[in-house]
This record gives structure tokens, C-alpha cells and sequence, in this order.
């Protein structure tokens, strides 16, 4: 279990800094960020003295070096356009971003759990072809589409619910259905699927000759087994709509990270692209090593074993 966990870490750090040396080399590759952020006026000299200032002048592997350490410490630097530390960003919007995923992951386990199971066992029925009918939907209507017309209904016509910002548990609901909506039909169609194997199953048919009631073997027997694929999609889902969340976070005015990126790639902020995209990184990270552990909690078959890997 120790080597399995020092291995698992080991190859998420590996992953973070090979994320953040390439988006660092591109960010230094894509064009004078002070050109962007001094003055039209400025001179010569005022481009000299700001990138000795930012350390711009440094070697590529120094100024990477002199970030990797500093990031250690949550230190990103500096954004360009505000001079405001960009650790103090994330850390500003990082927890709305945070409250928002698990939001929208909430809504979509609600919905999508009970329908995905309903589906498998009421196979052909009216609810199945609904069930399916709304997770394509679910998959081909553009989120920022979703969210205007949300807005238009909700808010410009019925004035029910706030089209923007934070500030009370009202202002989740559009922004959380919008985002929750795809994740829920990922998660009905891999259900379904998952469910339906596991009916036809052996183990199942044996149970049902032995007369295990019906809600027993759903529940207990088939929903537990093929629960493990949708653990995975849900926990993967989790860490890419925080990164995926840039346009509900625009189209809601969502203070976000999300939003902070895509200002920051407007703005050319290039501490702010790299400092978020390393964020990322290490969420990514984060998710998929502790998704290992959960399989074990959840299907007992599934064991950690001692080469770094999983076995049933």
C-alpha cells in the first residue's frame, strides 16, 4: 500500500511539472506579454526596466526554475494587468468555482441515478426512450446556448431567479442546471449501460432463482457492481467542469476561475494562464489518485495491490 502510494504521487508530480513546463514555454512562446500591458507611449527604456523588474530577461530555464520553486510555495507571481499576486486570485475564486461543480455534480447524480436505474430495468419502456432522448440532448446542446435560454425564461420573462453573480442559494440553480444537465447524461447513458450488463449477469439470474426480492438484487447486487464505471466518470467530471467552466461562468457572470482564465487569455495575462493551468493539473491529479482508493470502497473485488496497480 505505501509503494502504491508513493508511486501514485510520484506520477502526479511528474504529470504537474511536464503541464507546467509546457504551457510555460508556450506562454513564453507566444509573443511579448509586455506589449500588451505597458502603454502605447512607452519607450524603450521602460520595457528594459520592466522586464528586469519580472525577470523577463532571465534565460527560459532560469525564469522556469525561479517559477517551479516559487510555485512550491503557491507563489505564481504577479499578474500583468493588475499586479495583484495571482495566488491570491485562485485563491479568491477558486472556492465559488468549487461550490459550483458540486452543485451542478449534485443535481446530475440526483437526476441521473434513479433515471439511469429505472432505465436499465425498465428496458424498451416509455421511461427508457425518455431517459435516452434527454441524455442526448443533454450531450449535443451547446452549454452557453442552455444558459442564455435558461436566462430568457427564468429570469428576463418569469423574473424568477437572478441571472448573475453570487450571493444566495438562488443564484446556483441556472448555472448548476446548466453545467449538470451534460454531466447527468453522461452519467444515465453509462448507467444504463453498465446496469444492463450486470442484469444479464450470472450472479443475477442465480440470486433471482434463489428468490432474493427483486429491489435486492437492483439495489444491493447490480446497482453496487455497476456503479464503478460511473465513480470514475463522476469523479473525472468533478475535476474537468472546474476547468471546462468557462463559458457557464461567462455566460453567468460566475466569479469563478473559470471566468479569470478567460479573462486573463483576453488580456494576454500570461502568470494567470500558467498559475490556473497548473491548478488544474493538480485537481486533475488530485481526482484520479483518490479514485483509486474509492474502487476498493465500493466494489470489494477491487484491491490495491502491491506493484502500483489495481487488481480483482
Amino acid at each position: 500500500m505505501l509503494y502504491y502510494f508513493l508511486n501514485r504521487l510520484l506520477q502526479g508530480l511528474v504529470v504537474i511539472i511536464i503541464v507546467s513546463a509546457i504551457v510555460f514555454l508556450l506562454s513564453r512562446l507566444t509573443g511579448d506579454p509586455l506589449a500588451l500591458s505597458l502603454p502605447m507611449n512607452a519607450k524603450e527604456e521602460d520595457f528594459t526596466r520592466a522586464r528586469q523588474e519580472l525577470g523577463l530577461d532571465r534565460p527560459l530555464y532560469v525564469q522556469y526554475g525561479i517559477f517551479l520553486k516559487d510555485a512550491v510555495q503557491g507563489d505564481f507571481g504577479r499578474s500583468i494587468r493588475t499586479g495583484e499576486p495571482v495566488g491570491k486570485l485562485i485563491r479568491q475564486r477558486l472556492p465559488n468555482s468549487l461550490s459550483l461543480s458540486a452543485a451542478a455534480i449534485g443535481f446530475a447524480l440526483i437526476v441521473a441515478i434513479p433515471l439511469g436505474v429505472i432505465s436499465a430495468v425498465k428496458r424498451g419502456s416509455l421511461i427508457d426512450g425518455f431517459a435516452r432522448v434527454l441524455a442526448l440532448l443533454g450531450q449535443v446542446v451547446p452549454s452557453f446556448w442552455l444558459g442564455i435560454i435558461l436566462m430568457l425564461i427564468f429570469s428576463v420573462q418569469l423574473k424568477l431567479l437572478p441571472t448573475s453573480g453570487t450571493g444566495s442559494p438562488l443564484h446556483y440553480i441556472l448555472p448548476a442546471f446548466t453545467m449538470g444537465w451534460l454531466i447527468s447524461a453522461g452519467i444515465v447513458r453509462l448507467l444504463r449501460s453498465s446496469m444492463l450488463e450486470v442484469l444479464d449477469s450470472e450472479y443475477i439470474k442465480l440470486a433471482r432463482a434463489k428468490g432474493v426480492k427483486e429491489r435486492t438484487v437492483i439495489w444491493k447486487h447490480a446497482f453496487r457492481n455497476a456503479l464503478i464505471p460511473v465513480i470514475t466518470y463522476v469523479g473525472l467530471m468533478f475535476a474537468l467542469v472546474i476547468a471546462a467552466a468557462v463559458v457557464v461562468e461567462t455566460v453567468f457572470n460566475w466569479p469563478g476561475i473559470g471566468r479569470l482564465f478567460f479573462t486573463a487569455i483576453g488580456l494576454f495575462d500570461t502568470p494567470v494562464i500558467v498559475g490556473l493551468t497548473v491548478i488544474y493539473a493538480y485537481l486533475l491529479g488530485v481526482t484520479v489518485f483518490l479514485l483509486d482508493f474509492i474502487y476498493a470502497l465500493v466494489d470489494p473485488r477491487v484491491k490495491v495491490s502491491g506493484t502500483g496497480g489495481r487488481s480483482a
